[in-house]
């Protein structure tokens, strides 16, 4: 839990009925404040992705603009975010100007009379990336005891009816780790939800074997080729658990990667 909801029931319920519905939000609280402010440090808001409060108060319109903008940052870029709020003079005495950051604290205007000056911590709380797993096979079950460590919501879906959770296709990852049993109907389901990372618990002789009856059913070699096989990180992996690990290590490189904006193949 974050500070706000240990401190706001409030916050704390809405918070709690958020997460239950994997949506996105952020707690902006008031760290600092200098000469006249309508928030003194304490306050607290909850925020939409899009900045906009939903429980809470932390100051009138003169800060709402930069808070919907650090928001937006903060999801994006899925950091907290500082901002410090300053009228003009005050800016020109640091020698900084709106949109300026420095030591990672982002700097903006105060256009309020009252001129007073303001701290903001924005931190936002995510919905956990989402794992489905295919298949019952003992790497499938050890997969999914061990994403539960590495906090993953998981689903374990049937081939060919499978509704995962609507969340940003960032935030999902499929596993197919069926080894026999419905491969190609698993592959076929995966291959139905867009853009997302697929990896194949198999050789690359047994997929090349099963991608050539996909094909053949007329998937494009384009959707073909996202697929990853074999599922996991080159480790040397021989056990359920071993590879499992391997695969857990792909998928986490694979999440940071996307968090930094970086392609495969990328260093």
């Amino acid at each position: 839990m974050t500070p706000a909801e240990l401190t706001d029931t409030d916050i704390a319920a809405l918070a709690q009925d958020l997460r239950a519905r994997g949506e996105p939000f952020a707690i902006a609280t008031v760290i600092r404040t200098a000469g006249a402010t309508a928030a003194k440090p304490g306050a607290k808001a909850l925020l939409d992705a899009h900045g906009v409060i939903l429980q809470g108060w932390i100051g009138g319109g003169c800060v709402r603009g930069a808070l919907v903008k650090a928001t937006k940052r903060a999801m994006e870029e899925q950091q907290p975010q500082l901002i410090s709020l300053h009228p003009q003079d005050v800016l020109d005495q640091k020698g900084v100007a709106a949109g300026d950051d420095v030591d990672g604290m982002r700097f903006a205007r105060n256009g309020c009379p009252s001129k007073g000056s303001i701290d903001i911590f924005v931190e936002t709380v995510l919905p956990l990336p989402e794992l489905v797993i295919f298949g019952t096979s003992p790497v499938a079950v050890a997969l999914a005891g061990l994403a539960e460590t590495f906090h993953w919501d998981i689903s374990r879906p049937v081939p060919d009816n499978t509704e995962p959770t609507p969340l940003p296709a960032a935030g999902r990852m499929i596993v197919v780790a069926t080894q026999g049993r419905e491969d190609l109907a698993s592959l076929r389901s995966a291959l139905a939800i867009p853009n997302v990372f697929i990896a194949f618990v198999g050789s690359r002789r047994k997929f090349a074997s099963l991608a050539e009856k996909l094909a053949a059913e007329g998937i494009s070699e384009a959707a073909l080729a996202r697929v990853h096989a074999p599922a996991g990180l080159a480790i040397h992996a021989v056990t359920p658990d071993e590879i499992a690990l391997s695969i857990i290590a792909q998928l986490t490189s694979e999440r940071r990667r996307e968090r930094r904006g970086e392609t495969p193949g990328d260093d």
